[in-house]
């Protein structure tokens, strides 16, 4: 996720100073970001060799891991936030990480394509599926090995005992709140795990 504003939107819900785990980091865009802007730490979680050069080349500390193997090598709560921008939609163990997010992170934030957006709706009833901005591929060569929705991913996150903090849709850089699920080409998730005590 490049785009600028999207990124702007995200790092308005990390708080400043936070120690981030950025799973699926990308160039490292976002971490860079918020290291500026918002004095915060961490890692970012890379597995393509010309992503962590880029990241290495920004400075963002950044390791070269497979998420497919999970989050074994950090402790319960280790960070205050960890994010999954455009990462959830590429793993085959997305229950799995989504669990691993909330049990690493104090609070976990998840933003990925909204399938059930109105102008994907709209190219599946004309019998074909989407290709949009958010949503660039055809068919046969996404990475995407999933597709999802607002409201299958709150369902997700419900079954799975995690509390939703926050949630609402983005739009060209903009929150929606009035139906998201509908209007919003991105679904953006903050929650926690519902912890004893």
């Amino acid at each position: 996720m490049s785009d600028t504003a999207l990124l702007q939107s995200i790092a308005r819900l990390v708080p400043e100073g936070s120690r981030v785990l950025d799973l699926g980091c990308g160039d490292g865009a976002l971490l860079d970001l918020l290291t500026r802007q918002k004095g915060c730490t961490g890692y970012g979680i890379e597995i393509d060799d010309a992503n962590v050069l880029a990241c290495v080349q920004r400075g963002i500390n950044v390791l070269q891991l497979n998420l497919h193997q999970g989050l074994k090598a950090f402790q319960d709560q280790s960070f205050d936030v960890v994010l999954q921008i455009d990462t959830l939609q590429h793993l085959r163990n997305a229950e799995t990480m989504l669990r691993e997010t909330a049990r690493v992170g104090r609070v976990g934030i998840v933003a990925f394509p909204n399938f059930a957006h109105w102008p994907n709706r709209l190219s599946v009833a004309r019998g074909r599926m989407p290709v949009t901005r958010r949503l660039p591929y055809q068919w046969y060569d996404t990475p995407n090995i999933r597709v999802g929705t607002y409201k299958d991913f709150d369902a997700l996150a419900r079954k799975n005992g995690l509390k939703v903090l926050d949630s609402f849709g983005l739009q060209h850089g903009h929150e929606v709140r009035l139906l998201p699920n509908l209007m919003a080409a991105t679904a953006v998730f903050k929650l926690a795990a519902t912890r004893a005590g």
